[in-house]
């Protein structure tokens, strides 16, 4: 298992993280601990959590995955062995905070109960999962609307999320700074008050990509890479309608698409890309996951690429793929198809 270096700090991550959201709801505490043993002993000593899951979220599944991973820890004693990532939850959901948006107080709040859940003394990577404003990330834009912000409301806001980090940073409750689901405004925002103001340096952004959904490409990609500002590639294989399980409609039991009642990247405008990228990768005797993260691990601004799983040999296939070179001849076909399905729903 490769490593990379995370942000502008001496930390090295594997680059396959193990994402945690299906526990608590899709998968049981000894399914996740089973994931976390397997994991760590192929190399994956990244794991990547929040306070609002298991997902799809719900007042009855909230913090149900940290407290997976707490349990593991106390059970296993591998604490120090993993770095641990987290994040606190933004407004709209009443059963966090009320659902206000994310502000300092929240910020602490929730640090103390995701330690508590994760019995454990500090967070390694701690992420603001989203921000306290619209952008298209949410908003199936395809455009700009600065109506969804206002300004004068954002950066007071942003800076006093970030201050708050600061604080917690110096009393050694989280290690590192990161953002999720940011734009380039946002992050460059975040850049200037570190410099600045002396609070922590942003050093990872966790936002979708995947053989869909490219925006970092011609977004944050300039950003990141000169800013050493990582991205963490939440979704590399949107949310599994790239394995066209979901195909035709198709919502096989058991699934998130099920359990959701839709499936989140499938669609009358998605099947078609999705159908050329299967193909592609049989043409070529690759397994279509193992293709499409691999994809994600070429991009000289990634950090780590986050994968999921509900069962062991979907978690084999996934980290099976950091061991996948691409040909030139691959890469040049997979861009073949993204120019002719740019812009999927």
């Amino acid at each position: 298992m490769k490593r990379r270096k995370l942000g502008r700090t001496d930390e090295t991550v594997s680059e396959i993280c193990l994402g945690t959201m299906t526990w608590g709801l899709q998968n049981n505490e000894v399914d996740g601990h089973a994931q976390m043993d397997y994991a760590l002993e192929n190399g994956v000593d990244f794991f990547d959590t929040a306070e609002m899951y298991a997902v799809p979220p719900s007042a009855e599944t909230y913090g149900k995955t940290e407290t997976i991973i707490g349990s593991w820890f106390r059970k296993t004693g591998n604490r120090d062995k993993v770095f641990l990532a987290s994040k606190v939850a933004g407004g709209g959901r009443p059963w966090v905070r009320g659902g206000r948006g994310v502000d300092g107080p929240g910020v602490r709040e929730a640090v103390e109960g995701s330690l508590k859940r994760l019995q454990t003394d500090r967070i390694d990577l701690y992420q603001v999962h989203w921000p306290r404003r619209g952008h298209y990330h949410f908003e199936g834009s395809w455009s700009y609307n600065p109506y969804t912000q206002n300004r004068d409301e954002v950066l007071p806001n942003i800076l006093e999320v970030h201050a708050e980090m600061g604080k917690l940073v110096r009393e050694g409750k989280i290690r590192y700074f990161g953002l999720s689901n940011e734009s380039a405004w946002g992050t460059m925002q975040y850049l200037r008050q570190a410099t600045e103001l002396g609070l922590p340096r942003v050093q990872t952004i966790q936002n979708e990509y995947n053989l869909l959904r490219r925006y970092y490409d011609m977004d944050l990609a300039e950003l990141a890479y000169h800013e050493d500002v990582g991205l963490l590639a939440y979704s590399p294989l949107a949310t599994g309608a790239l394995s066209g399980k979901y195909l035709g409609g198709v919502l096989p039991p058991g699934t998130r698409g099920a359990i959701a009642g839709s499936a989140y990247r499938n669609n009358r405008y998605t099947e078609p890309a999705i159908r050329a990228y299967i193909a592609l990768a049989a043409k070529h005797g690759l397994d279509v996951n193992q293709m499409a993260i691999a994809f994600c691990l070429t991009k000289p601004f990634m950090t780590s690429v986050i994968i999921g799983a509900t069962t062991m040999d979907h978690l084999r296939t996934n980290i099976g793929a950091a061991g996948l070179t691409l040909s030139d001849d691959i890469l040049a076909e997979i861009q073949q198809i993204f120019m002719q399905y740019p812009r999927t729903l």
